[in-house]
């Protein structure tokens, strides 16, 4: 039986991370993503699952402003979620996900934002009726947000970090 465990993504996990990203979306972009908001330092929790001492899925949540009447409140954005192929179905997803919302809580975050299937992030109490008052060039169905606190901003613009503008345009 083999035995999964979450962890804290360090700097010798990038290559394992790397192929996963690339496994997952069947393409490179996702993967230049984490690498521009890693070394750009705007990710906030990155954490991978491991099966048997390999990397199977990764989860990284970057810093996210809402900039609302000249002030910026700080949030978190889901992107990227992603699993190993071989392993979809096995929970590893939600885990990461569930891990993630515990460790940024405890941080004191209090508004994450995704742009994912509704149907799949709202297991995890995302939805886009929280979500659809924000300005955002992603705005549609799958922008979808959590609060944790009541004071959480439910509208503004969404400034999200560079590294997102640069991964789209290329």
């Amino acid at each position: 039986m083999s035995m999964m465990s979450i962890r804290t993504a360090t700097p010798r996990d990038r290559d394992a991370i790397r192929l996963v990203e690339e496994h997952a979306f069947g393409q490179k972009m996702e993967a230049g993503l984490v690498d521009a908001l890693v070394s750009d330092g705007d990710a906030i929790i990155e954490l991978v699952a491991e099966d048997d001492g390999q990397v199977v899925g990764h989860i990284l949540f970057s810093r996210l402003f809402v900039s609302k009447g000249g002030k910026n409140f700080p949030a978190v954005a889901l992107a990227p979620l992603a699993v190993e192929p071989a392993f979809h179905g096995a929970g590893i997803g939600g885990a990461l996900i569930r891990e993630a919302h515990l460790r940024l809580k405890a941080a004191g975050e209090k508004l994450s934002l995704v742009l994912g299937e509704p149907a799949y992030y709202g297991r995890f109490g995302y939805s886009h009726e929280r979500a659809a008052k924000f300005e955002s060039e992603y705005q549609c169905e799958a922008l979808q947000a959590l609060a944790w606190d009541e004071a959480a901003p439910e509208t503004g613009s969404l400034v999200y970090a560079s590294a997102f503008g640069s991964a789209l345009a290329a």
